[in-house]
């Protein structure tokens, strides 16, 4: 197995690729110790058996011909779990891969079950074993061996046949339209920008004060500033449980600041400590009544714990009718706004979600449906 380490042959395999209907693509890289993830292998295999193993660490290797093969609307591009993959791609080169498919999704659609595993899929569909050894190996080192080659190269071999079959059954069941609204995200430039403005939002689960999220709104941006600007993990500028202690502590001077168990001792004397301070005054001027609440701060369910216990039931036992994965119906947050509201704006009760469950969901809130146990399954029936 040759390593693709120049621009004029990694040209011309993307030009051989460039003539077939798909090409399955597959990517290694370490994110461990930085910000954005390192690319270190690109794997590509087409269904006429042609494959190529590209090192994008090589020196003067140019990667535009693989973003043109990625951008080239005549060929489909297949992944498997592909947010990561796509992340680096359109950090990289600019763009995003048109047309495309994930496995993934589509064998939760097909009946695999949810984020079913890429050994799994292959071990139902292409009734072969992956070994898994080189998986967490260091894949910036070179060279790489012959172990991890083939490894590497087997992601995206074995895909082909994963796809095809999947394909195959999206055609069988008429679910091929089910995939669009997921593409449709995963394909978004949306999904890959890493807004700081944002980052307090995964946080906020514990927020109730809109002082104390306003503080976490700025300490968590400046953080995530820090991190894009040093290219290192946000942990290594401020652990997450740092971030919320000081949100919900709000130090207004270095001694205060010191006193927090989850700040190292002598921090708060850094640069870094005033910088926090700083953040910390931003959010304390905030005007409380521009502070947006988290979603997770609502109460939702509170009087409908039951009725959302209720709806998971019968969502589970909708799916396991229809062999489709729960995971792309509805979330449990879907449920709960459903169980509080018969037209709360969730996706379940859009478009064929709706047709599916969402029309069941509302019969079962209004007592027209009834769940009972027979054999061991949960039955659906309608009352009359």
């Amino acid at each position: 197995m040759k390593l693709i380490t120049s621009t004029e042959e990694l040209a011309s395999a993307c030009a051989r690729f460039a003539t077939q209907p798909f090409v399955t693509v597959d990517t290694e890289f370490m994110r461990e110790t930085t910000y954005y993830p390192k690319l270190c292998l690109i794997q590509i295999a087409a269904p006429d058996g042609s494959t190529a193993l590209v090192d994008p660490l090589a020196s003067g290797l140019d990667l535009a011909p693989f973003f043109a093969l990625m951008g080239d609307e005549r060929v489909l591009k297949v992944f498997h779990s592909a947010r990561q993959d796509l992340e680096i791609i359109w950090l990289l080169g600019g763009l995003l891969p048109q047309p495309f498919f994930d496995t993934q999704v589509a064998a939760m659609v097909c009946g695999y079950g949810d984020s079913v595993s890429y050994e799994q899929l292959v071990n139902d569909v292409a009734k072969a074993k992956i070994d898994k050894s080189s998986r967490f190996t260091d894949w910036s080192r070179r060279p790489l061996s012959d172990a991890q080659l083939s490894y590497a190269l087997s992601d995206v071999t074995h895909l082909i046949k994963v796809y095809e079959t999947l394909a195959r059954e999206l055609i069988s069941t008429d679910r091929g339209a089910w995939l669009d609204e997921e593409m449709a995200v995963l394909t978004s430039p949306d999904t890959y920008r890493a807004d700081p403005d944002q980052a307090w939002r995964r946080l906020s689960s514990r927020m109730r004060k809109a002082r104390e999220i306003a503080v976490l709104m700025e300490v968590a941006a400046w953080r995530e500033r820090e991190a894009q600007s040093r290219n290192v993990p946000r942990g290594r500028i401020l652990k997450d449980e740092a971030v919320i202690d000081i949100a919900t502590s709000a130090p207004r001077s270095v001694e205060a600041l010191g006193r927090l168990r989850t700040i190292p001792a002598g921090f708060e004397r850094s640069r870094t400590g005033t910088d926090i301070l700083a953040a910390v005054e931003r959010g304390l001027s905030r005007d409380p009544a521009s502070v947006p609440t988290p979603e997770r701060g609502r109460a939702r369910s509170g009087g409908n714990g039951a009725l959302v216990e209720l709806l998971k039931v019968l969502l589970k036992a909708v799916c396991e009718d229809e062999r489709v994965a729960p995971k792309i119906i509805a979330t449990v947050d879907d449920l709960e706004a459903l169980a509080e509201d018969d037209a709360a704006d969730v996706p379940v009760l859009h478009g064929w979600r709706r047709g599916l469950f969402g029309e069941k969901a509302l019969a079962l809130k209004a007592g027209r449906l009834a769940l009972s146990a027979e054999g061991g399954r949960v039955v659906v029936r309608e009352l009359p």
